[in-house]
């Protein structure tokens, strides 16, 4: 299952596809560089590596651009985000969309995609336990809070929102 969608004035489409082992460090330098995770946040992710097992075990989709999306002519299949959903328990296990690509419309994307493809393994609600910065994104997507996971020292050092997305069968 694939999403796409084109901006208008822009010469590039976004595609959403399976991740690949092959995309492993690409991964790990998004989540790295985010600046999400940056001042109290950077120690959750300054050690924290996609690897290849991880996207060979799980649902891992990555949004790439097919062109020119952001003014870096001749950059081709650059990802712009991802997101790993986990089917038992169903969560959506990590979401991160590159700070260059904030507003674009990429996140959006890859919930819907996330979404389906939910929907496609039988699931009818994805847990979220969210980045406290993320919580209104995903409110604003459709998710409701369900509760606050503790804090988890010394790798998560603040308690976290949790979420949940509820997945309707296909109409």
């Amino acid at each position: 299952m694939t999403s796409r969608i084109t901006r208008p004035g822009r010469k590039a489409s976004v595609t959403v596809r399976r991740a690949t082992a092959r995309d492993a460090k690409r991964l790990t330098r998004l989540v790295r560089g985010s600046g999400a995770y940056e001042g109290r946040y950077a120690a959750m992710v300054a050690g924290y590596r996609v690897g290849p097992a991880y996207i060979d075990t799980h649902r891992v989709f990555v949004a790439v651009d097919e062109g020119d999306i952001s003014g870096d002519h001749g950059v081709r299949d650059r990802v712009l985000g991802f997101y790993s959903l986990l089917i038992d328990p169903a969560e959506l296990d990590l979401m991160f969309v590159a700070d260059a690509a904030q507003g674009l419309g990429i996140g959006r994307l890859l919930v819907a995609h996330m979404r389906d493809e939910a929907r496609a393994a039988g699931l009818d609600r994805v847990r979220v336990v969210s980045h406290p910065p993320a919580e209104g994104f995903y409110r604003s997507m459709g998710a409701r809070r369900t509760g606050t996971a503790p804090a988890a020292p010394p790798a998560v050092a603040w308690d976290r929102p949790e979420l949940e997305f509820a997945i309707p069968p296909a109409a």
